[in-house]
């Protein structure tokens, strides 16, 4: 895992095509902004088991999906 210090304003860029922005500072808190193309994903962790779960649940046919 990278680390990094950054500052109001300061940008982060993954690859040619992501950019994340700090936006604020408030407390024990960060806001980010990222810039990515409409047809990636960006998803918060805490979501991520449940959109796999409906995804998963979505693939299978009707009559395999259990309670």
């Amino acid at each position: 895992m990278l680390v990094l210090s950054r500052k109001v304003g300061d940008r982060i860029h993954i690859g040619p095509d992501v950019a994340i922005t700090i936006v604020k500072l408030s407390g024990g808190t960060v806001r980010i902004g990222v810039e990515a193309p409409p047809q990636m994903a960006i998803v918060r962790d805490e979501l991520k088991e449940d959109i796999e779960r409906e995804m998963n649940a979505a693939s299978q046919p009707a009559n395999q999906i259990s309670s």
